[in-house]
């Protein structure tokens, strides 16, 4: 399998390279920081209206400190359609000054 060489490309080979099998649905988590907790609430408020992402929450990132929304999206992770919605995500989070910081899948 052949990925595009930019961050998204990458963390896709490694986890094929892992053994996620990357042609079948599967929970993808992105994350959206905020120094705000009211920020982050509405981000949380904003999102809640679209359909795309009904799985989230909110809590302070034990790294960092700040607020930390996990979205859970469920889809193929193909390299195009994550990142359009890692962008798509990150627009409304711009909107309350907020930032992406990246998606993940759990391991099976």
């Amino acid at each position: 399998m052949q990925f595009p060489n930019d961050e998204n490309g990458q963390l896709l080979a490694e986890m094929h390279t892992a053994g996620i099998d990357l042609d079948k649905l599967l929970p993808v988590d992105f994350f959206i920081l905020f120094e705000q907790e009211n920020n982050a609430k509405a981000f949380i408020a904003a999102l809640t209206k679209d359909e795309l992402a009904p799985i989230m929450s909110l809590q302070t990132c034990p790294d960092t400190g700040v607020w930390e929304v996990k979205t859970t999206v469920t889809m193929v992770p193909e390299h195009q359609l994550l990142s359009q919605t890692e962008q798509y995500l990150e627009s409304i989070a711009d909107k309350h000054d907020g930032y992406g910081d990246g998606w993940g899948i759990l391991a099976e």
